[in-house]
């Protein structure tokens, strides 16, 4: 399964919610979905689902192009929305029993909730009703409505929204699960759900792409003045003393013994930093090179 997004453009009025918007995700990817709030990502999400027409432009979905009519598409696609909405008063089995006649599972009904409800790690609440479970089993129960029919796209929307870190490792591990055999499109504002699953990431800023790259390869597309590093002594040490050390620009404490080191050039001035230590009689307890952080690339490529 892929999803193929070609010059997908989507107009409220006279405001483009998208401007012409093109990418693809391939079977096995877990591609990040990022941007600012009304940047477009719900949108576009709509859009692949065939809940919300495109302006223009076109979306296909394994091959087929997806449209508001198009019922026999939806059936390989799995969404869970931002808002993930439920039926509070539905008992758990019960729900997902109906999210699957929805999908005429028939004789495979029993057998598929079955599963998804060991899968999602639902079974010690599925005879509560939804209204009475925590937010984490709420959303996990939105993934399992997601995942019952076994689709083969999975579009998740801040899956991991209002949780503790507990329960977003828990989701994590199965949404890492699902991208194996799925193909997977995450929209979050949790950057470590990115590092932790995501293998690339697609940034969109006012309707707009604006980055389209490896996980691994999206910091070049960012550049640091100079280099960072932090470091820290076993004993003080002046403002002017570092100062004198060859290329730094900038210091500031953060603590007792405790600096922020600037410097500029390429060389890395970790080796100077411990040289200056050593000629005057000190000992380094940590020295640490910062490095460019997905926050840091999404706060300077959407202007935040």
């Amino acid at each position: 399964m892929s999803i193929l997004v070609k010059g997908v453009t989507k107009l409220y009025g006279e405001q483009k919610a998208l401007d012409d918007i093109s990418f693809e995700v391939k079977t096995g990817e877990i591609v990040a979905f990022l941007g600012p709030n009304g940047a477009g990502k719900s949108t576009m999400m709509k859009i692949i689902t065939g809940f919300i027409p495109a302006s223009s432009g076109s979306v296909f979905v394994n091959g087929t192009e997806t449209s508001a009519d198009n019922i026999e598409i939806r059936k390989t696609i799995g969404y869970l929305p931002e808002n993930n909405p439920l039926y509070p008063e539905m008992y758990v089995r019960e729900y997902l029993g109906f999210v699957a006649s929805v999908y005429k599972l028939g004789k495979e009904t029993k057998r598929r909730v079955d599963n998804i409800i060991e899968t999602t790690g639902l079974a010690p609440e599925q005879n509560k009703k939804i209204g009475a479970l925590s937010k984490g089993f709420r959303q996990r129960v939105g993934l399992a409505q997601a995942l019952i029919h076994d689709p083969g796209v999975l579009l998740l929307d801040e899956a991991t929204a209002g949780l503790d870190p507990n329960q977003i490792v828990d989701i994590r591990n199965l949404i890492r699960d699902a991208g194996k055999e799925k193909t997977i499109l995450l929209s979050t504002h949790i950057m470590q759900e990115v590092e932790a699953i995501c293998s690339r990431i697609i940034l969109i800023d006012k309707g707009k792409i604006v980055a389209d790259e490896e996980k691994s390869n999206i910091y070049s597309k960012i550049s640091r003045p100079y280099q960072v590093v932090n470091v820290e002594f076993d004993k003080g040490v002046t403002e002017q003393a570092l100062l004198g050390i060859p290329n730094v620009v900038r210091v500031q404490m953060k603590g007792k013994d405790r600096w922020v080191v600037e410097a500029e050039g390429e060389a890395d001035i970790r080796p100077a930093i411990f040289s200056f230590a050593v000629g005057n009689g000190l000992t380094v307890l940590s020295l640490q090179k910062e490095v460019s952080n997905l926050e840091e690339v999404f706060r300077q490529l959407t202007n935040g």
